[in-house]
C-alpha cells in the first residue's frame, strides 16, 4: 500500500525539521515546501537538509513579486494597520504561503497539509482557515496541537535532543534567545527574552534597520508616484535612481528605510486566540509606503469616502490579522477599497530622516484641493457670509442640549 502524502510548510529551522522527521515516523510520505517571500534564507542548504531528513521532494517557490503585487500593495492601499500600530507584516504573508501549499498538495495528490505553528499563536489560525477556505476537503496535521507529539516534545530541550539523536543539524544558539519571522515586508522579534514587556529590546536584536540615532545626518528626499492607490514609481531625488518594477520598487523602499532607521515598532498586541503578546517589528519600506499613501489620499480623496474607508480599514486589518483573507467579507471589502482608490493618483515627496518618513509636498491630477478656495487672501468664489448660517444650523442641537441641561439644574 502506498503511504498517505502530506505537504509540510517547511522553514528549515528546528521545529519544522523535527516535524518532518516525526511525520515520516508516523508513516507519511512528506513533501517539504518552502515559500520564498523575501526572507534571508539559504534555500539550497535547507533543501539538502530536508532531503537528508527524508523528504520525498522539496518545493522552493519564489513568490516575492506576487507577494508585493497581490498582497502588500492591496493591503497598503487600504491604509491597513492593526490596533492603530502594527503594519501586519507576518499576517499578510500567511495566506500566500497557504495558497501555494494547497496548490502543491493538489499537484502531488496529497490529502494532508501540515505546519509548525504553535497552538497559542495567530499563525495556526491563519494557515488553517486559509487551507479550509481553499480546499474544504483538505486534512490538516498540526503537531503542536497533537497529543502524541506534545507528549514527546515538552519543550525546546526535547526538540534539540531529538534532532541530535536523528542527526538533524540545528542553528539554535543561546546568543539568540528569541523567535523571528522574516519576509520582504518586515521582520518580527518575539518570545524568549522579549516576553517581558518591561524588558527593553537591545539594539543588537534589530537587523533590518539602523538605529535612528546612527542614521545619516542629512535627509534623503524621494518621490513616490501612485496610480489608483498603487505605487508605480519611486525616484530618489538625491541621485535620480528610479524604480518602477513592483518588486524592485519595494525592495528599494526597504533599502532607503533601512538606511534611515525607519519602521521600528515595539508593542503589546491582542492575539486572536485571546492572549496578549509583545512584538518588536521592523517594517522599513512598508512604513514609507504607508506614510506616502496616506498623504496622497489627503489631496485626492473625498472627505466622506475617506471616513467610510477608515471604518472599513479597521475591519480589513482585523480580518487579515485573524486569518480571514479568503473569506466572503474580505472579497466585499476588497471591492469597496478598490472603488475608493480609483482617483488616488499623483506624487508625494518625502524626506527620510532619522526614523521618520515625512511628506513635504504632493501633486495630483485628481486633486480636490482648490488653492484659491483655501486661501485666506483670495475670495475664490467662497462667500464667507454663508458660514454664519452654516454655523447656526450646526449649533441648533448644541443649544437644545444646553437648554435641557440648564432646566435640570
Amino acid at each position: 500500500m502506498s503511504k498517505e502524502k502530506v505537504v509540510l510548510a517547511y522553514s528549515g529551522g528546528l521545529d519544522t525539521s523535527v516535524i518532518l522527521k516525526w511525520l515520516l515516523e508516523q508513516g507519511y510520505e512528506v513533501f517539504a515546501y518552502m515559500a520564498n517571500i523575501g526572507q534571508k534564507e539559504d534555500f539550497e542548504a535547507a533543501e539538502q537538509k530536508a532531503l537528508k531528513i527524508g523528504a520525498s521532494k522539496v518545493f522552493i517557490e519564489d513568490m516575492r513579486k506576487e507577494f508585493v503585487t497581490d498582497y502588500i500593495f492591496p493591503v497598503y492601499k487600504a491604509n491597513t494597520i492593526y490596533e492603530g500600530r502594527y503594519l501586519l507584516g507576518t499576517a499578510i504573508a500567511r495566506p500566500i504561503i497557504a495558497k501555494k501549499q494547497i496548490e502543491i498538495a493538489k499537484q502531488v495528490g496529497a490529502e494532508y497539509v501540515s505546519h509548525g505553528a504553535t497552538g497559542k499563536g495567530n499563525d495556526q489560525v491563519r494557515f488553517e482557515l486559509s487551507y479550509y477556505s481553499l480546499n474544504p476537503k483538505i486534512k490538516v496535521i498540526a503537531p503542536w496541537k497533537n497529543a502524541k507529539f506534545l507528549n514527546t516534545f515538552k519543550g525546546r530541550t526535547d526538540l534539540l535532543e531529538y534532532a541530535e539523536k536523528h542527526g538533524i543539524p540545528t542553528k539554535q544558539s543561546a546568543s539568540k534567545p528569541y523567535s523571528e519571522d522574516d519576509n520582504l515586508l518586515h521582520i518580527s522579534h518575539e518570545a524568549g527574552i522579549l516576553e517581558d514587556p518591561a524588558h527593553e529590546c537591545e539594539e543588537n536584536i534589530y537587523s533590518h534597520t539602523v538605529s535612528p540615532e546612527k542614521a545619516p545626518d542629512k535627509p534623503t528626499k524621494i518621490k513616490v508616484e501612485f496610480k489608483d492607490g498603487i505605487p508605480v514609481k519611486v525616484t530618489n531625488l538625491e541621485n535620480n535612481i528610479i524604480k518602477t518594477d513592483p518588486l524592485e520598487l519595494f525592495e528599494y523602499l526597504n533599502q532607503l528605510g533601512r538606511e534611515n532607521g525607519i519602521g521600528r515598532l515595539d508593542m503589546v498586541e491582542n492575539r486572536f486566540v485571546g492572549i496578549k503578546s509583545r512584538g518588536v517589528y521592523e517594517t522599513p519600506g512598508g512604513t514609507i509606503l504607508h506614510e506616502a499613501h496616506k498623504d496622497i489620499e489627503g489631496v485626492a480623496m473625498d472627505r466622506e469616502v475617506m471616513r467610510l474607508r477608515d471604518m472599513l480599514s479597521a475591519k480589513f486589518a482585523e480580518l487579515i490579522y485573524n486569518g480571514f483573507w479568503f473569506s466572503p467579507e474580505m472579497e466585499f471589502l476588497m471591492v469597496a477599497i478598490d472603488k475608493s482608490q480609483e482617483v488616488i493618483d499623483g506624487e508625494v515627496t518625502l524626506k527620510l530622516y532619522k526614523g521618520t518618513a515625512y511628506p513635504v509636498a504632493r501633486t495630483s491630477p485628481s486633486s480636490l484641493y482648490d488653492q484659491d478656495l483655501s486661501s485666506m487672501d483670495i475670495e475664490g468664489g467662497y462667500n464667507q457670509e454663508d458660514a454664519e448660517g452654516f454655523i447656526k444650523i450646526n449649533a441648533i442641537r448644541l443649544m437644545a442640549h444646553r437648554n435641557i441641561i440648564d432646566k435640570k439644574r
